[in-house]
């Protein structure tokens, strides 16, 4: 039985590694220092599966409580505010008519004019003052006033 949870603790090992090294954020780390050290037990002759099997939990679950706080401040991604954001909200005037279906449609805001499209796919015309609702890429998404 011995050699069958070395190799079991050798394949855990390389899977979580493997996954980890896969995966855009931080999954499986904790379970590939449990499966490490319940490896080094078992290379160590502790040829108990009960200790092995606890220990391993033990410490994918000691190394997930210690390490989650800085993963999570390393992981969280603030949103960035630009200059533009500052139109989210904001009255536009609709300088060419705003029609979704045929991808046209322009506001001016602050001096600056942008492409427009409706928040609810309704056809706008020129001249109306409309409400920023959101920006979507290069997009000022509008709605009526």
């Amino acid at each position: 039985m011995s050699e069958y949870m070395l190799y079991l603790w050798i394949a855990l090992f390389v899977i979580f590694l493997i996954t980890e090294a896969v995966t855009a954020q931080l999954a499986t780390i904790w379970f590939a220092a449990g499966a490490l050290v319940a490896l080094i037990l078992e290379l160590a002759g502790v040829e108990s599966i009960a200790i092995q099997v606890v220990v391993f939990l033990a410490v994918s679950a000691v190394t997930l409580i210690a390490t989650r706080p800085l993963v999570k401040k390393m992981i969280s991604k603030k949103a960035v505010a630009t200059n533009a954001d500052r139109n989210v909200g904001c009255e536009a005037v609709v300088t060419e008519a705003i029609d979704n279906l045929a991808a046209t449609g322009a506001v001016k805001i602050n001096g600056n004019v942008w492409t427009a499209r409706s928040v609810d796919d309704s056809p706008i015309e020129a001249g109306t003052i409309v409400i920023t609702e959101k920006i979507d890429g290069v997009k000022m998404i509008v709605r009526r006033k």
